[in-house]
């Protein structure tokens, strides 16, 4: 079978470096026109679109001709400004469009820049529509075009960052209450930095923001849930109960304890999944996480009656797992947590508040509430080739199937190509951490050998 080539579109939408290569004015234009028109399906009603974007300098750029490409293929385009990635899919089902426009690059810096596409479930495109869609960027632009009168509108709408702080607050019980609890947020200077501040002082916390003076520049920078530092140390400096850290679309979050300690995603995932347990809220009795999320996980389900399906690297093959089995609870390490009962997407803020809901109703702190287990010490490390996958080659299976035995069940091994760059990942963890570090640099060097 041939493989198909994308152009454009990667594990998670358009992305690259801003007024570069797929990242420019003419690429979003003539994405704009290609999406436009794939889904302007027919029928009387007018077609519509959603845009939104976190605070990149380069937003202003790309709206602006995605704006001109949808508008020039007969759809009308709302545009919110600064918004979260996951309040992007809520709206486009909430106000029935025809699809939804989301401009970031996440937790990249501020030179890089994306394009994600949802479609009119809220869910975000699957491979078949993305390759459409770049088929139609390849067709010559006035065979895409409409006349004159049916030229779609444009407008800046407002309100709609109202509609999602009430969505926000609404996935709590309506008695629930954080007054009294002192949050230090991080909004990593990007796309929630005026919507979560509202939901948890509307919700009654007392709420000390960081990373919320965005200038274009300084999204992610020393800030948000990769870089927590900065948050660790004002949480112990205010005595605070909690952190919050946002990624620069939102979708994602870390944790900080009273202690000023960091809560990875893993951690998030157990006390969502012993809480829905608890008050038999599962659909099914697990989690889907990736093939990255700590063997301690696994062990603590395994322990509450619950399992733990593992999917590839990247949110959208756990949110299909999800989709296709059932489960309403799932996520990534990184603190992309999807919690389909309200969302089709990772949303940090939605997922903090369930863990806060669940350290109010505990009234235990947060170190308590957030260490459900003790990770199984872990190892990655990243090797570079050039050419051909050595993990191709023979020696290097018959290594790997070595390690898996030396292993056991004592622990996990796993090792991939990384989706963005020519690197092979090397990750182990197990209960014996200096067995752990021998086999990955033993791995590592048998690699580097055969790239």
């Amino acid at each position: 079978m041939r493989r198909v080539v994308r152009r454009f579109f990667g594990t998670d939408g358009i992305r690259g470096k801003a007024n570069a290569g797929n990242m420019t004015a003419d690429v979003a234009m003539r994405v704009g026109m290609a999406a436009g028109r794939y889904f302007r399906n027919g029928g009387e009603r007018r077609h519509r679109v959603i845009i939104g974007k976190d605070t990149r300098l380069s937003g202003y750029m790309i709206e602006s001709a995605m704006m001109a490409g949808f508008t020039s293929v007969g759809i009308d385009v709302f545009l919110v400004g600064p918004m979260p990635t996951p309040a992007i899919a809520m709206l486009t089902r909430s106000l029935r469009c025809d699809l939804g426009v989301m401009i970031s690059a996440s937790h990249n810096a501020f030179h890089d820049n994306g394009i994600k596409l949802f479609g009119p479930d809220g869910y975000k495109l699957s491979d078949e529509i993305e390759l459409e869609i770049e088929r139609l960027m390849d067709a010559a632009p006035e065979s895409l075009l409409v006349g004159p009168s049916d030229l779609g509108r444009a407008k800046r709408v407002d309100g709609e960052q109202a509609r999602y702080i009430e969505f926000a607050k609404r996935t709590l019980p309506r008695s629930m209450s954080l007054s009294g609890m002192r949050v230090v947020l991080d909004c990593a200077n990007g796309a929630a930095y005026k919507v979560a501040p509202a939901v948890l002082w509307e919700l009654g916390a007392e709420v000390i923001t960081i990373g919320d003076e965005p200038n274009g520049f300084n999204i992610n920078a020393d800030c948000g849930s990769t870089k927590p530092q900065a948050l660790c140390d004002k949480v112990k400096e205010l005595r605070a109960d909690v952190g919050i850290a946002l990624d620069g679309d939102a979708d994602r979050v870390v944790l900080v304890n009273e202690k000023g300690a960091i809560v990875q995603g893993d951690q998030l995932m157990a006390v969502v999944a012993d809480s829905w347990r608890a008050e038999q809220r599962l659909s099914q009795p697990g989690v889907v996480a990736t093939v990255m999320s700590n063997l301690g996980l696994e062990r603590y389900l395994e322990g509450i009656g619950l399992g733990l399906v593992r999917t590839k690297v990247g949110d959208r093959y756990v949110v299909e797992r999800m989709r296709s089995d059932g489960y309403n609870v799932g996520g990534e390490q990184s603190g992309h947590i999807i919690l389909s009962d309200y969302v089709t997407t990772g949303d940090g803020l939605v997922s903090a508040l369930q863990i806060l809901a669940v350290v109010a109703e505990q009234e235990q702190a947060v170190s308590a509430v957030c260490s459900r287990f003790e990770p199984v010490p872990q190892i990655l490390k990243n090797v570079a080739f050039e050419g051909s996958n050595p993990l191709q080659q023979d020696d290097v299976q018959a290594a790997v199937e070595a390690a898996e035995k030396r292993l056991g069940n004592h622990g996990r091994l796993v090792i991939r190509p990384s989706g963005t760059e020519p690197l092979i990942r090397v990750m182990a963890e197990g209960d014996d951490p200096d067995l752990v570090e021998t086999l990955v640099d033993e791995l590592c060097d048998t690699l580097r050998k055969a790239a």
